[in-house]
């Protein structure tokens, strides 16, 4: 009887060692189990995260680039002096302007800028320059050929928009890319009667307005 009892005990010992390591099994998989998954939904939650961030940020930026340009409306004009061709063009309201119109050797000499016009011992690359030069054509275009030959500036033939099929009109120059070794912008050389216009952006950051606002916009008599 007592040998039967001792199997019998042991037999229920055995049942109870399996099932606590079962028991202990399954709570180690359910443990790893929530900790698995809370682990990937604070990950999820982090890259939702992200994604909202990014997404207003985009947003932002690109409220403020169209607020930019919006405000740009309605353009200022200048107009030159009419004994010298009477240069017109328009620009962006949110720049200003400095031109001087008083030296004979150079009747315009124009600087803008966006809000307001540094000085030019600022070394700034300045959004628009506009100058009327004593100097011929050929010579003005001349002082580019090193870069135009190197590969750094692309010149192309080019008349503005609304001087197209003008009378006495010649065709001048668009140049775009390194203007110097510190300067990528474009820009328009143009004859003017006995004289030359230069006007051109010495920043990339600015071609778009160039292209879009001043050169459109481009008026002279010939």
């Amino acid at each position: 009887m007592t040998k039967r009892n001792q199997n019998g005990f042991a037999g229920s010992l055995m049942w109870i060692v399996v099932l606590s390591i079962g028991l202990v099994a399954a709570l180690v998989f359910g443990l790893s189990a929530y900790t698995e998954n809370q682990t990937t939904r604070q990950e999820l939650n982090r890259l939702v995260a992200k994604a909202i961030t990014e997404a207003e940020t985009a947003q932002a930026t690109k409220l403020k680039l169209q607020f930019e340009e919006e405000s740009k409306n309605p353009t200022k004009n200048y107009i030159g002096p009419s004994t010298y061709g009477s240069v017109t063009f328009s620009y962006p309201k949110t720049w200003s302007a400095y031109v001087d119109e008083s030296s004979t050797s150079q009747p315009i000499n124009g600087y803008f800028h966006p809000d307001k016009v540094p000085g030019l011992q600022s070394k700034t690359a300045f959004a628009l320059r506009i100058e009327l030069l004593n100097t011929s054509y050929s010579s003005e275009l001349q002082k580019y050929n090193s870069q135009i030959k190197a590969g750094v500036l692309k010149a192309a033939a080019y008349v503005p928009p609304k001087m197209t099929g003008a009378a006495n009109v010649q065709p001048g120059t668009r140049l775009d890319g390194s203007l110097s070794t510190t300067q990528k912008g474009s820009m328009v050389i143009i004859k003017i009667r006995d004289k030359t216009l230069r006007i051109y952006t010495e920043s990339s950051n600015f071609t778009s307005d160039f292209s879009n606002i001043i050169l459109p916009s481009l008026t002279f008599t010939p």
